[in-house]
């Protein structure tokens, strides 16, 4: 028995097939993907629970302390000091000889930048602890703010 194509009921039905086709196969895609990345974010969790290593990036764009220092061409910091005023000298110099349109490279002007702040922030942390542990060995000493 063959049915005429023309029949709108027809081709209502055979709209509905497909795009219910259509749907049941990307929700088959997506589940898979979500699977997946699920399954990796797993394995990355536990590789960094065993390891003690951070995975992914980090604040700086996940520089260790020890890539900054040498972008930078600096010494480490020492005991969280570091000599700001010279990473802040080589930083400018660098950025300035990286300046794309002095024929420059951004992604070195950019690494020299992530460089820079991994620096910051490794002194900022340390300068952090250092006053924590200041108050911890003064005692906790409230600013008291008397009203007028």
């Amino acid at each position: 028995m063959h049915l005429p194509t023309n029949n709108p009921f027809l081709n209502t039905i055979q709209a509905h097939r497909i795009v219910t086709q259509v749907v049941v196969t990307g929700a088959r895609v997506f589940g898979r993907a979500f699977a997946e990345a699920y399954k990796q974010a797993q394995a990355s969790s536990k590789y960094a629970a065993q390891t003690g290593k951070k995975v992914g990036g980090g604040a700086a764009s996940g520089l260790s302390l020890d890539e900054a220092c040498k972008i930078l061409n600096v010494k480490p910091p020492q005991g969280g000091e570091t000599n700001l005023e010279q990473v802040m000298e080589r930083f400018k110099k660098l950025f300035d000889m990286n300046d794309p349109q002095k024929g420059g490279s951004f992604y070195l002007q950019s690494k020299i930048l992530r460089a820079r702040e991994r620096l910051e922030m490794e002194v900022r942390q340390a300068e952090r602890h250092a006053a924590q542990e200041k108050e911890l060995q003064e005692g906790w000493k409230p600013k008291v703010y008397k009203d007028r």
